[in-house]
């Protein structure tokens, strides 16, 4: 009876004219349009800009007014002796990012989630939740006072014991791992959130059920706790597949210098030398457009073999 009635709702529903249904659920909508309004401002309207790639732009010209030049800069693009140095070091940091940063995140949320004492856990979380918002430039400073070879404290460290001293700033073999330290220590407490809330979610019950038939600790987390933040794990991974190789422009460009620049420059510096620097903005367009495209396959593709391994997705 019940399903027959939401059936008959639902046909009387589709039949009201649109504006009339707007109307009912207007306060929805008014809530709505800050949100909307963001996104049509500052991530749509921008996209006008998608154009310079396909043009020699010239500013006192403008898009509308720019000689159209097709997919030359892509050409450039891949023609270039320097795109497989820039693809190579871009996927090495994005495969780092993604195989290392992404799992510790869900390590450090279970291994909280684990926690009895709520005073012990708060300060914990207080404690990996505060480097998240210092900038990029503080922590970069950090690393400097710490690693560099005058006056470093892990350097005086090392030679205070007997040991050469280490050029962590300069070395080709550090920049990826201190790239990827700073990271974790920055924001692999800020990425638990969301974990710790679906862990939140999970059924208190399934544990009382399994504790009586003797499960311990470690077959809880397998057989209930990963089972049941595993749509979250996956949705979260597929939208971090879509800024795969966007890594972000000003760690990496504050770790960079005249040694370290053959494993240290990806796309994301390449487009600031390009296009700020040099002042190729359309070449630099076609970069930036190119990084899109990359993370708007990845995403879809993710997405597919998800629904394909019988998850969710993200739509």
């Amino acid at each position: 009876m019940e399903i027959e009635t939401a059936q008959v709702m639902t046909i009387r529903l589709k039949k009201e004219p649109l504006w009339k249904r707007m109307w009912k659920e207007r306060w929805l909508y008014i809530l709505m349009l800050p949100g909307v309004a963001f996104f049509a401002i500052y991530k749509y309207v921008p996209m006008w800009g998608v154009l310079m790639a396909f043009q020699r732009y010239q500013p006192h010209l403008g898009v509308m007014g720019s000689e159209w030049v097709g997919l030359r800069h892509f050409e450039r693009f891949f023609s270039e002796p320097q795109f497989w140095t820039l693809l190579r070091n871009t996927l090495y940091i994005a495969i780092l990012d993604t195989g290392v940063f992404f799992p510790l995140t869900i390590i450090l949320a279970l291994m909280l989630n684990e926690l009895r004492s709520e005073i012990y856990k708060r300060t914990v979380q207080t404690l990996v939740y505060v480097p998240h918002f210092l900038s990029w430039v503080v922590v970069v400073g950090i690393s400097y006072i710490l690693l560099t070879t005058e006056g470093g404290i892990i350097n005086e460290l090392l030679a205070l014991i007997g040991m050469e001293k280490v050029q962590f700033l300069m070395s080709e073999f550090w920049f990826r791992p201190l790239i990827i330290l700073q990271m974790i220590w920055k924001d692999a407490g800020w990425g638990t959130i969301i974990f710790l809330a679906a862990l939140a979610g999970v059924n208190p019950s399934l544990y009382e059920a399994a504790r009586i038939d003797g499960a311990n600790r470690w077959r809880l987390l397998w057989h209930i706790t990963l089972p049941s933040i595993r749509s979250v794990v996956v949705i979260l991974l597929i939208l971090r597949l879509g800024n795969f190789i966007d890594l972000g422009f000003e760690q990496i460009f504050l770790m960079l210098n005249a040694m370290n620049r053959e494993v240290g420059e990806v796309f994301d510096t390449y487009v600031y030398q390009v296009g700020m620097q040099q002042g190729q903005f359309s070449y630099s367009a076609a970069v930036g457009l190119f990084k899109a495209v990359v993370g708007l396959i990845l995403v879809v593709s993710a997405n597919w073999l998800a629904k394909r391994l019988g998850e969710e997705g993200i739509y």
